[in-house]
């Protein structure tokens, strides 16, 4: 994903209108070829299609809205860049539409890209940021950092925050530089967790609104004095201090220009913001120039440095050959300037040509890649200031060779070993493609100089394939070696029928794949369809939970490569029961026992809502695991509620039963009615009468606390043929409880509360 996204002014009210305004967005859309990569088994434009529509879930609807894609019509063609949709409100349907049809397909022209998008936001009128997320580097023969310092020098606030997706360590430096030179961030991903977590963090900041810009002062008669010094001689090139006096104003500006320039000429140049100095750098051609400081307003020069830039000096060596793509050692004298780079390219190029190149400021290591056509090149130092070449070396590019070996057959989906010989660079990769494929086409691949196996996944598809060693510089094939790829088989079996919602127990033949899968779909399902699944070298059982809703299905193998269907099992899913029992009535706030049948499934819930309460809403649940009966605390509010169990597949409701919750110090009568006090002194004897009751040969009145379990109390008498019973309360305040128990039969019939006070 060479380059994903560009952004300008989010955050930024919008009219609606057509008219190009400051807050306007255009998307700069990479379907370059690499963007069929994959990460962690997912292809990287699935990623950026996944990331772009999280971007415009959250997109204010006031914000216009564009895009540009590139790479997507022509496979070679370094102009392919188009305006897939010009700028205006907000359709995220069709926006998304529009990056859904997208397919990967050519280079990745990356400034032009970039440029162009410029130019659709007036980006030389109106300030504009762009957000540019890339797997790589530019490989239209353009210079993406020196087109970012052009965009930030003749802008009126052009900002560029870049996300490297998937990038190599020593390709950072290639990106950051935008980001640097143009005042945004950096910020490294490496999958699609890290991608969406930095296009949140960079939409975050962008969304912040830019703070006033300060007045100009008022004019005056006279120009205000100014000061600036800097030293005699620079060498070309190079970074040199310059200081100056307090600044008139924050956007006043300090550069370094040949004696005798035109009013208001620059090259480099800083604003001078609060500070009172700064580095700038030399120009590539040696003579005499003047330091200046240059009043924004009107470009009014108030002080100025003579300085005598003198010729730059460097030398660099490199070995007298290298393998084509492999990597090779280089070094040179002290940098002129850290982003001063070093490259390698065909003898004779022209100048500011380069290939692979790196910055002699970096801390990457000092090696640079070979070109993959062999012949007779030169490692140049190059000055960044004007792509100057300071030194070159000669160096010979030797054809690479390389080796491979697979076994003459592997089943389709399954996993085979490849060996192959002493890489010539640890990112080239080997892959599985058909025979005949086109150069640098791949499916599933490996880098050589991984540390996750040698193996590779067989395609899907039955036929004759080849396994290929590919360097990663050029895409060229240096080895390969046929492969037979057979058809798969597998074998399923799984019960007649199953209960709603159950488990149930699958078995397979020997997996094709550990990463296969076993599910269960509706007869007739489209292939790739699952519900509850399993992978096949999965250590966690061999069970699948039946559907909710009773019919007929059947039970899949699916090879993981491809989501082909191996086998099938017929397997009819009947309706599930259960059902929940418990009191009638409770007190709010009170402990309410509650049971029900044998579980269906052990993540099946039972849980307490008010009457007529949505299927699947709940409040305090409890799995049922392998319980038959649970206590929970009754709601507060008093009400009809019902007891329900719950499905835990499909959320259904499969038994219920309504319980009255009533205020915490009502009387309860589960067959006698207990009538006594509301109130009672301490150590006063009180009358307790009752209606009702049991046959049970053990029936007593007990009184106890009001939190003691149901048959545990104080003090307890049988009951009197008379209906009556007195009680001496106890001398400790609190709250307690008369209760009809029903001994033999384990009951409570009654119970009344009485507060010792």
């Amino acid at each position: 994903m060479k380059a994903l996204m560009a952004v300008s002014a989010l955050g930024i009210s919008l009219l609606a209108t057509t008219t190009l305004q400051a807050g306007d967005v255009m998307v700069v859309y990479d379907a370059s070829g690499s963007m069929w990569g994959q990460i962690d088994g997912v292809p990287k434009i699935e990623i950026a299609r996944e990331a772009m529509s999280d971007l415009l879930a959250t997109w204010p609807a006031s914000t216009n809205l564009g895009l540009v894609a590139y790479g997507h019509r022509e496979k070679g063609l370094c102009s392919d860049i188009e305006t897939a949709m010009p700028v205006g409100p907000v359709d995220r349907d069709a926006f998304q539409q529009v990056v859904n049809g997208i397919m990967p397909l050519g280079r990745t022209p990356l400034s032009a890209a970039v440029q162009h998008a410029a130019e659709e936001l007036s980006w030389r009128d109106t300030p504009a940021t762009v957000v540019l997320i890339s797997d790589g580097v530019e490989n239209c023969d353009a210079d993406p950092c020196a087109l970012s310092e052009q965009l930030a020098r003749q802008g009126v606030a052009f900002t560029t925050h870049v996300i490297g997706f998937d990038l190599a360590t020593d390709e950072h430096q290639h990106l950051a530089c935008i980001a640097k030179n143009t005042g945004g961030m950096f910020l490294p991903a490496q999958d699609a967790a890290q991608l969406a977590a930095a296009v949140k963090q960079v939409g975050e900041t962008i969304a912040k609104p830019a703070p006033e810009p300060e007045p100009l002062p008022e004019p005056e008669a006279e120009l205000p004095a100014m000061s600036i010094s800097a030293p005699e001689t620079a060498m070309a090139g190079s970074s040199f201090a310059v200081s100056w006096s307090d600044p008139v104003h924050p956007r006043d500006w300090v550069t370094i220009v040949p004696v005798g320039a035109d009013e208001g000429t620059y090259t480099a140049f800083h604003r001078v913001g609060s500070d009172g100095g700064r580095d700038i750098v030399a120009p590539a051609e040696p003579g005499l120039y003047e330091v200046r400081y240059v009043l924004n307003d009107g470009d009014v020069t108030l002080a100025r440095a003579p300085i005598e830039v003198m010729a730059a000096e460097a030398s660099i060596s490199a070995p007298e050959t290298a393998m084509a793509g492999s990597s090779f050692g280089v070094t040179w004298s002290d940098p002129v300037h850290p982003r001063d780079w070093v490259t390698i390219v065909p003898v004779g190029a022209d100048e500011g040509t380069y290939t692979a190149f790196h910055r002699v400021g970096s801390d990457d290591g000092r090696d640079l890649v070979a070109p993959a056509d062999p012949g007779l090149y030169e490692v140049r130092y190059v000055l960044n200031e004007g792509g100057v070449t300071l030194a070159r070396a000669p160096i010979e590019v030797m054809a690479a060779e390389a080796s491979i070996s697979a076994p003459e057959t592997a089943m389709a989906g399954s996993s085979f070993g490849v060996t192959w010989s002493n890489p010539v660079h640890p990112r080239d990769w080997v892959t599985i493609v058909p025979v005949g494929a086109d150069e640098g086409t791949y499916t599933v691949f490996h880098r050589v100089g991984s540390d996750d196996g040698r193996d590779i996944v067989a395609p899907a598809d039955p036929g004759l394939y080849e396994v290929r060693y590919v360097l990663n510089e050029g895409g060229v094939t240096l080895a390969r070696a046929p492969i037979e790829v057979m058809g798969a088989e597998a074998s399923i079996s799984a019960p007649e029928t199953a209960m709603a919602g159950s488990s149930f127990g699958v078995t397979w033949s020997d997996p094709v794949h550990p990463r296969d899968w076993v599910t269960i779909v509706p007869v007739g399902a489209d292939e790739g369809t699952y519900t509850a699944f399993h992978r096949v070298g999965s250590d966690d059982g061999r069970d699948l939970v039946a559907p909710a809703e009773p019919g007929l299905y059947e039970v899949r193998y699916v090879l993981n490569e491809g989501g082909v269907t191996l086998a099938r099992a017929p397997i009819e899913i009947t309706g599930a029961e259960a059902s929940i029992t418990g009191p009638e009535r409770v007190r709010a706030g009170n402990t309410l026992r509650f049971s029900w049948s044998v579980p269906v499934h052990p993540r099946d819930w039972v849980t307490i809502v008010p009457v007529g309460a949505d299927e699947g809403a709940y409040t305090i649940f409890h799995r049922v695991g392998a319980d038959t009966q649970r206590d929970i605390t009754a709601p507060d509010e008093p009400g009809l509620y019902e007891l329900r169990y719950v499905l835990n597949e499909g959320g259904v409701t499969l038994g219920r039963h309504v319980v009255e919750v009533v205020e915490a110090t009502a009387s309860l009568d589960e067959g006698a009615g207990l009538s006594a006090p509301r109130a009672a002194a301490p150590g006063e004897t009180v009358t307790v009468t009752w209606t009702g009751g049991s046959d049970g040969a053990d029936q007593r009145i007990a009184l106890a606390r009001e939190d003691q379990a149901l048959f545990a109390w104080i003090s307890a008498q049988p009951i009197d043929p008379e209906g009556a019973l007195t009680f001496v309360m106890p001398e400790q305040p609190g709250r307690y409880e008369f209760r009809y128990l029903d001994i033999s039969g384990q009951a409570v019939l009654g119970r009344a509360i009485i507060d010792v006070e």
